[in-house]
């Protein structure tokens, strides 16, 4: 991750299973639902005057089970539920194709942040898997995880900072660049590699000595989810 402490001016967010919840290659902007705290977390940002964009990978165009105009419908459906965006960044490419823009390249990152008119390293990508976090990393800008049933515990372990959810990963984000420090409020790499749901892991309470096991603030992750049931973007 890059060494810098300035201050965060824009935050890159991955669409389908980070701002609203993942439904395989969807066209439908009535079949868009944004994640608990989606609303909040963006609002924040825009209040701060951090600017905010979204890149996704849309492989279903060049699959042929989507159209550009399906994707369009479907941003605008976002933005219709979430408020407007400074930038989006789509690649239509399939994982052969050999574009730059495909995450885990730094294509979208690199073009958002310029369009933005910020240097990378002071742009943040947040998403729910490894290629996320490796496009930023490529492009010179902070990444963090915020996972969800799909991302991989290998992606979890890799990651340099991950957050329970997207608020937290908001919140954290406003004094400056996740750079060398944890999150507040951040799960333990520890919990998010276990069998169980990692909220119901329990912990001593320094106050009075009782074990007492942590709220629910996020979907469970548990064991990888095999290559099979995981989705290609």
């Amino acid at each position: 991750m890059t060494a810098s402490t300035g201050r965060v001016k824009a935050v890159l967010f991955d669409r389908d299973g980070t701002l609203v919840e993942d439904v395989p290659y969807n066209g439908d902007p009535e079949r868009v639902r944004p994640v608990d705290g989606a609303r909040q977390a963006v609002a924040l940002l825009r209040a701060h005057g951090i600017g905010v964009g979204v890149i996704t990978n849309q492989s279903g165009v060049a699959r042929g089970l989507l159209s550009t105009a399906d994707v369009r419908r479907v941003n605008e459906r976002v933005e219709v539920l979430l408020g407007p965006f400074d930038v989006w960044a789509v690649c239509p490419h399939g994982p052969g194709d050999g574009c730059a823009c495909r995450k885990p390249r730094p294509g979208m990152v690199l073009s958002a942040a310029s369009r933005l008119r910020v240097r990378p390293e002071e742009v943040v990508v947040i998403g729910d898997i490894g290629s996320d976090l490796a496009a930023a990393r490529a492009a010179g800008a902070h990444g963090v995880l915020v996972p969800t049933p799909v991302t991989r515990t290998e992606e979890i372990t890799a990651a340099a900072h991950v957050a329970p959810n997207l608020l937290t990963a908001v919140r954290a984000v406003l004094t400056g660049p996740p750079w060398g420090r944890m999150l507040a409020d951040e799960r333990p790499v520890e919990a998010a590699c276990t069998d169980g749901p990692w909220w119901q892991a329990t912990a001593e309470d320094p106050r009075d000595g009782a074990v007492r096991t942590a709220p629910r603030t996020h979907r469970p992750v548990g064991p990888s989810i095999p290559d099979d049931r995981r989705r290609p973007r």
